[in-house]
């Protein structure tokens, strides 16, 4: 069954067109891994699929729903890991978790244990702005995952994560996690080492599509060229 259904989505900023024309299937428990240069719509695709942006045409399923008419019954079981943190600077980590916990209606037993999991503890207690981007990109993947989301939507996921943090995140947002993906990326080799499918931008449009061991590196670093 397809958690994820899109066709010929298009959606415009002014006269730019950010996505024309893309169409792609998800299978639950699958990982959509996204590729293209910056601007080529990966973070745009990202946040029509959270629901947090009205697609101009084209039609768009997220977990048998669908968008922009059903999106309050999405946006509680997706999991969105953006570019920017989506977090409080001012705040401690245990308060921004603590905050997202009572608005998804998840006990805070929940953000304890995922403090400590992603060694994050003794920090807990400071803010934002204090700590490094690393561990701002570990209280990010903890806020994402928080509510135990069907569908997570990560952009750039492994930034700023030093080796020890990406086997800390790994079980929580990696191929072990189980969930279903869309995991946007800058590096080809590494994407198909996670990807079940994958969807090559440019400009807006599909330059690659496919079975991850049907595409090539070599077809995905032409996206950049």
């Amino acid at each position: 069954m397809a958690a994820v259904e899109v066709e010929r989505l298009a959606r415009r900023y002014g006269e730019r067109e950010a996505l024309s024309g893309v169409s792609l299937s998800l299978q639950r428990g699958q990982t959509l891994v996204v590729l293209g240069p910056n601007g080529a719509g990966k973070t745009t695709l990202l946040r029509i699929l959270a629901a947090l942006l009205r697609p101009h045409a084209g039609e768009v399923r997220v977990l048998d729903r669908r968008l922009p008419e059903e999106s309050w019954r999405v946006r509680g079981r997706v999991g969105l890991l953006a570019h920017e943190p989506m977090l409080y600077r001012s705040l401690t980590a245990e308060e921004n978790l603590r905050f997202h916990a009572r608005l998804h209606g998840v006990d805070e037993q929940r953000v304890t244990d995922l403090l400590a999991e992603l060694s994050l503890s003794e920090r807990a207690r400071e803010p934002l702005r204090m700590l490094s981007r690393g561990m701002v990109q570990r209280v990010a993947i903890a806020r994402a995952v928080l509510h135990e989301p069907e569908l997570l939507l990560l952009d750039e996921p492994y930034a700023n994560l030093d080796p020890a943090a990406l086997h800390l995140v790994g079980p929580l947002i990696g191929a072990a996690s189980g969930r279903t993906r869309v995991l946007c990326s800058h590096d080809p080799a590494a994407a198909l080492r996670e990807a079940d499918t994958v969807l090559g931008l440019r400009e807006g449009r599909v330059a690659v599509q496919g079975a991850a061991e049907e595409v090539s590196t070599a077809e995905l670093e032409a996206l950049y060229r």
